[in-house]
């Protein structure tokens, strides 16, 4: 469920069956279970001392049946934008219950769950005593302890990666942000990071009004939210030209279909300007034929939608001075933004159609990819660089102590004979959240296993 759309999210898929053996979880929590479970076996009743002062018998409690309300709260300040939760709720729909010989007996029916929707913004000041939960369970606790490890990773990773995004989409003055993290972590998280990411690009525009598109590179990363990957051509096409950047791309142009888009990956030889211009000009005598035929799906299949540019921080471009900076820079965007308004000052184009040829070039969009990240696309922005779209990859999955987004679940209360009494960790109290709202988990049956 999310803020925008109050509908809660049935694509989730994961080890349901894993989870319920505890393959995801700390031994810790293992060994919470079986001594719960043992002594809910054999009859036992709290014999201890008593630290905490509670006006009641607490030598008639079950210890093994103990109901608890257990909060769950993110420590990132100065704030964190929550993503996650129904994934922590499909785990405890499939894997609250326990173990009866080899049959797992689910008992999510008596739990009674409390939670946000994903895309809330959370602050924390940095006292673990004045928190804003995104989660509360109550119920029988040796039938979810097992479950605190995977609810909190999920909920970490997922709010991670929205909130790293947001910051980036932030500051790019609401162009869009390609989400290229794909190739440097394992090929298991892309579902969560990519639905992360979708998140943040949902929330950015409900707070702006703007339209930003989501883009991923992987299906995988669109599983959560009904997305697709989408991209051009890696180096590899071109070196399988032979290095002729304009042959890969009329190649790629003849085989794709006209919805995807058409964007040169221009650095190959390290000649962005070159291999620019030259794939342009090989595309627009296709496009003037299908012009002047009035072929609107052959116009679109020879559109030159953009030029990516992505040359090594190791080189600099050939287009440049010997005092100018490697990589993609400032200088290098504005030159190959230069050559592609005249490109088509060099083609022959007859009086009728200049027009035509002058916007084709100009609607050409520049993509950077390289080393991008929130501090850098600010940069760009505030000197007006004429960038219209920026992949960023690693950085998103920053996680250092800016941006670690760490969530705790603390057993808060206890019940004993239907009254409730406070027992929390010193240091900690119970919260309340007004963005809390109540969850049915049989909402989420569909995901059955």
């Amino acid at each position: 469920m999310t803020v925008f759309d109050h509908q809660r999210n049935t694509r989730i898929n994961m080890d349901f069956a894993g989870l319920r053996r505890g393959l995801y979880s700390d031994k810790y929590f293992a060994n919470v279970v079986d001594v719960l479970r043992a002594a809910q076996a054999s009859g036992y009743r709290f014999a201890g001392r008593r630290p905490r002062s509670l006006p009641v018998d607490l030598s008639t409690v079950a210890v093994g049946d103990l109901v608890v309300e257990a909060q769950v709260f993110t420590r990132r300040a100065p704030y964190a934008l929550i993503a996650g939760v129904d994934a922590a709720l499909a785990m405890l729909r499939h894997g609250t219950g326990y173990w009866h010989d080899d049959t797992f007996v689910e008992t999510w029916k008596s739990l009674d769950v409390e939670a946000v929707e994903d895309g809330v913004l959370i602050p924390y000041a940095g006292q673990p005593d004045q928190v804003r939960p995104v989660l509360k369970i109550r119920g029988c606790y040796r039938d979810f302890a097992l479950l605190e490890t995977p609810i909190l990773g999920v909920l970490a990773r997922a709010s991670r990666i929205a909130t790293n995004v947001l910051d980036v989409l932030r500051v790019s003055n609401g162009k869009p942000i390609l989400f290229f993290p794909a190739r440097f972590d394992l090929p298991e998280v892309q579902a969560v990071d990519g639905y992360g990411y979708w998140l943040a690009v949902q929330a950015y525009n409900h707070e702006t009004g703007q339209s930003t598109k989501p883009a991923v590179s992987t299906d995988q990363q669109g599983a959560w939210w009904g997305g697709h990957g989408g991209g051009t051509i890696p180096h590899a096409l071109i070196a399988a030209f032979f290095g002729d950047t304009a042959e890969a791309m009329v190649a790629f142009a003849t085989s794709m279909p006209v919805h995807v888009p058409r964007y040169v990956l221009a650095d190959f030889n390290n000649d962005t300007v070159g291999d620019a211009l030259a794939t342009a000009a090989a595309f627009w005598p296709h496009y003037q034929a299908a012009l002047a035929a009035g072929d609107a799906d052959g116009q679109r299949r020879w559109t030159l939608d953009g030029v990516r540019l992505d040359t090594s921080l190791s080189v600099r471009d050939i287009s440049l001075g010997d005092d100018d900076p490697y990589g993609v820079n400032e200088k290098l965007v504005r030159v190959v933004r230069a050559a592609l308004d005249r490109a088509w000052e060099s083609w022959n184009i007859p009086d009728h159609l200049r027009n035509a040829a002058q916007t084709y070039c100009q609607n050409i969009k520049i993509v950077v990819t390289g080393g991008f990240n929130a501090e850098r696309i600010a940069q760009f922005e505030r000197d007006r660089v004429p960038v219209d779209i920026y992949g960023v990859g690693s950085s998103l999955l920053r996680n250092d102590s800016a941006t670690n987004t760490g969530f705790t679940m603390d057993v808060v209360r206890v019940q004993i004979n239907g009254v409730w009494y406070d027992v929390p960790k010193v240091g900690r109290m119970p919260n309340a959240n007004p963005d809390l709202q109540p969850v049915n988990l049989g909402e989420l049956d569909q995901h059955d296993r």
